[in-house]
């Protein structure tokens, strides 16, 4: 594209922006990530994904996304860096331990964990203070992680159905590991569902729904019918009180969502074609995930370098192509990277309704805020 057409192109995105988000605020990494991890409602961690050694860091929010009023008077609009350190490899994936300043990453290069502080109040640097051992000697995948604060902090991770296990953070014991399963598929997601259940989301579409407080057999949830054997699924679960209420989405490569009931996992509540771009992705490269806090609306990111938001209320039970709610296309269209842009993660806020994270293969961090087009009489779901 030429500048001055780059140019007109970002000055006609500016202009509509004004009108389409509430909040819009950038910032650049010297390298991109693939995570972003809340730390607190105001905080969060990212970290570079070379294969050299990378920036870990925790930033600090603008102060002006939350502003309640006269946000034009609020002096610090930039994002700013509370905490960094160092890593010597790549971070694939980083979760922080709910309730603590620690924080897991894995690099993907191996089965290992690697555990972090991420410093406090007398110290703004963050700092490797030990490693996790996995059930295998070699990855052969990367590494999922998820993280509760029990009566001691434990971490469950695995990067094969099989291999999943839950590890005790302070002392490294393992204190559950899933049982046999009949394959070892390769996880692209591993998130707890209340204290003791966890579901683990395979790159084939099967999920499979375990207990740690016992050590019954986990229920399956096999792959969508329409799925074939080049297909990759990408999964999420909806958060809530009560986990047997919990809705869990499947995304394949090819853009076909399924949502499902942990109720009746047998049957699918509804399902859409997404207008994805079908660019091929492996399993790091798509984000799904349900909003916290906006009733059945899902984020999507990964096949471009957009980040689409779906509301899967609409959605039939008969397969039927569904437009986006709404599409931030924010990083392809500010970029003057040669290279194509892609988003490489996002993650939306705990707490605010229609505020997320997104960050892209050009190193840009952006957090945006999108109208609320109900105001206007457009129908558009309830924020919680």
């Amino acid at each position: 594209m030429e500048e001055a057409e780059f140019d007109e192109v970002l000055d006609d995105w500016f202009i509509e922006s004004l009108k389409t988000y509430t909040d819009l605020h950038v910032y650049q990494l010297e390298h991109p990530t693939q995570v972003i991890e809340w730390t607190s409602g105001k905080t969060v961690c990212v970290a570079g994904y070379t294969s050299s050694k990378n920036d870990i860091l925790e930033l600090h929010l603008p102060q002006k996304l939350f502003a309640d009023e006269n946000k034009g008077l609020c002096a610090e609009r930039d994002f700013r860096v509370v905490h960094g350190g160092f890593t010597d490899g790549p971070v694939r994936c980083l979760r922080h331990v709910p309730g603590t300043r620690f924080a897991v990453t894995s690099d993907g290069r191996s089965s290992s964990l690697q555990v972090w502080d991420l410093g406090g109040d007398d110290s703004d640097v963050i700092r490797r203070t030990g490693s996790i051992e996995g059930r295998r000697s070699v990855s052969e995948g990367s590494t999922r992680i998820a993280a509760r604060l029990w009566s001691q902090p434990q971490i469950l991770h695995g990067a094969r159905s099989g291999d999943v296990q839950l590890t005790q953070l302070s002392s490294g014991h393992t204190l559950y590991e899933l049982a046999e399963t009949d394959s070892a598929d390769p996880l692209t997601s591993l998130q707890f569902l209340s204290d003791g259940l966890f579901l683990a989301g395979c790159c084939n579409g099967s999920i499979y729904v375990a207990d740690t407080r016992t050590s019954a057999a986990p229920q399956l949830l096999p792959p969508p019918a329409s799925s074939g054997e080049s297909v990759l699924w990408w999964t999420d679960a909806s958060a809530g009180p009560d986990p047997s209420s919990c809705r869990v989405v499947r995304l394949s490569s090819s853009g076909q969502a399924v949502v499902s009931d942990l109720r009746n996992l047998g049957g699918a509540v509804s399902r859409a074609q997404l207008d994805t771009q079908t660019r091929r992705c492996g399993p790091d490269d798509v984000r799904l995930s349900w909003a916290p806090a906006l009733d059945n609306c899902i984020a999507v990111s990964g096949f471009s370098g957009a980040v689409q938001i779906y509301d899967t209320s609409v959605w039939r039970t008969e397969l039927q192509e569904a437009q986006a709610l709404f599409e931030h296309r924010g990083h392809v269209v500010s970029s003057d990277a040669a290279a194509p842009v892609f988003v490489t993660s996002h993650v939306w806020h705990p707490d605010r309704p229609r505020t997320l994270l997104s960050a892209a293969s050009d190193g840009s961090v952006h957090v945006w805020d999108w109208v609320d087009r109900s105001a206007a009489g457009s129908p558009e779901p309830g924020a919680r």
